[in-house]
Parts: C-alpha cells; structure tokens; sequence
C-alpha cells in the first residue's frame, strides 16, 4: 500500500463529558468510529488518525493508540487509514508506527521531530529509523508548528529512503509542488485547505484534508473536478469553499472545524481538550457566517 492518493480526512476526535477523564473529557469512541464511517460513505478515500485536528498532543498513549484502531475497524477495509506517528524523537515516532502497524493501519503521517528544531542529518534520521518499521511514510512538512522546513531539496534526501512515498505539503508555498516534483518522485499531498485549487492545478496528486470533517462530499466533488481539468466548475465550488477553508490555516483551526461541523449538524465536532479553548465570540461569529454562505452556495446548487 504505497498509493496514499486522494482525499484522505485528518479527522476530529469527538468528547464526552466525564469528570475522571482528562480536563472531564473522554474520547468518544463510538461518535469517532460513525465519522468514519460517514466520511467513507461520503466518497472520501481514507481517514488520518492522530493528526492535529484530532488533538494527539492531547491524549493518553492508551487513547491514541485506540484511536487508530477505533479508524481501522471502523474503515473496514473501504479506505485506507493513515496514523499520524508524531513525537519529539524517532525512538517514540518508531514505537508509534509500530503500534500502527499491529492495529492494522495501512501508512503513518510523520512530522519531523516535534518541539526540538532538528538539522536536516536529524531529520533524515528520523524518517530512516521510522521507516524499518516498514510500513509506507507520508512525510509532513508544516515549519510553522515543528520550526523545521522540508524544503524541496531535503525531501529530496528523504525520497532516497524506499519507505517514503509522499508529503503533505503545508509550507503555504504553492510554487512548492513543483519543484518537488522536479528534484524527486514523492507523491505531492495538498495540506493546506485554501490553496487546494492552486496546488492540484499544478500537480498535486491528493489532499490530507480538514474542511472534508464538515462538507466530505462536495470536498471530494471539488477534488474530482480538478483532477479531472473542468477547472471553471471546480473554481467556482471553491470560491465559495474558500472562505471556510480559510480557517484551515489559521490557529483555531481545531476549533473552527468541529464548530463547522456542529452548524453543518450531520457529525458531531463538539468541545477541545486543552491547551485549546472554545473560540472567541467575534470567531465564532466569523465561522459561522464562513459556514453560512458554503451552506448557502451547496443548497443552491442541489
């Protein structure tokens, strides 16, 4: 399973309140496992566990690890299940994929090594010693959280390793795509949701999604329309996504997710564990109003 192509959802986790949980907040299992569900059965290709927008920071080692197999069973072999293996070294992230492995998962999503700013060596270290796990490696470049850049020239380094096979690429950096492609073979992933259009117009060849949590089918729909060159249709889906999409990229973007879905009201979002905290008003406000006007544009069309 070295095909780690289409819109694959970096999923939320649901809570529910109970006092003996961590911060009175308790994985729902069951609530995560019909998202799951939902979004396969919604055309999206596969679901990222542990990701940042399901708040593995967050959790115990027990709760993430039975994330990942909450996403297995409930995948049921329709999709495919990217675990995130995220750690500060790869002696953790090992173990992490390790544990992907045995729980069925098909492929980890891997940051380079967290809260420490690690040297390009480091880095290819990291991937190298991941990668004896054996299972496919979506590398995930996102400088702005790790402080830590894969450029094109050090995934180019990684791409020497047979185990890595793609990278989200979340730089903000659309003329990225290319020169990636150019310099090695890595599949190129969309990570951010507002330049979805701008880098499956130039080559990218999947998304590692967030607004999919809330819109899973007209997400695919845009998906489909690019890669299928009906650009104009596909523009004007997006120009009305966008403004949602927006939030992707912006620090309460955990947040302004699970609320979108709770407006969109077909999935369950609901509270964040800390160190996040609900949304301010005037965001709250911002979200909502972004949410209408998709609603708005999506109800038209039907």
């Amino acid at each position: 399973m070295s095909d780690l192509t289409g819109v694959v959802v970096a999923t939320t986790l649901a809570f529910r309140p109970d006092k003996s949980a961590p911060a009175g907040l308790a994985v729902d299992y069951d609530r995560y496992a019909a998202h799951c569900d939902w979004l396969i059965r919604n055309g999206c290709r596969g679901i990222g566990a542990n990701g940042s927008l399901g708040e593995y920071s967050s959790l115990t080692d027990e709760e993430r690890r039975k994330v990942v197999q909450t996403a297995v069973s409930a995948v049921d072999g329709r999709g495919i299940v990217i675990a995130g293996a995220h750690a500060v070294g790869w002696h953790q992230a090992q173990k992490w994929a390790e544990l992907a492995k045995e729980d069925g998962a098909d492929a980890v999503l891997l940051l380079p090594p967290i809260v420490y700013r690690a040297s390009a060596s480091e880095v290819v270290e990291h991937y190298t010693k991941v990668a004896e796990v054996g299972l496919p490696i979506m590398a995930y470049n996102n400088p702005f959280d790790t402080k830590v850049d894969l450029t094109p020239h050090l995934l180019a380094e990684l791409a020497k390793i047979p185990e890595v096979v793609a990278v989200k690429e979340f730089s903000g950096d659309a003329r990225r795509v290319l020169e990636i492609r150019e310099l090695c073979d890595l599949d190129v992933v969309s990570g951010a949701d507002d330049l979805l259009f701008e880098t499956l117009v130039d080559g990218t060849v999947g998304w590692f999604a967030g607004y999919p949590n809330a819109f899973p089918a007209a997400s695919v729909e845009l998906y489909d329309l690019v890669r299928a060159g009906r650009i104009a249709e596909a523009r004007e889906l997006y120009r009305h996504l966008l403004p949602a999409f927006r939030w992707d990229s912006r620090t309460e973007f955990v947040q302004a997710i699970k609320l979108s879905m709770d407006i969109v009201g077909e999935s369950y979002g609901g509270p964040t564990r800390p160190p996040r905290g609900p949304l301010s008003q005037e965001n709250e406000e911002r979200v909502r109003a972004d949410v209408a006007r998709a609603l708005e544009h999506l109800r038209t069309r039907d």
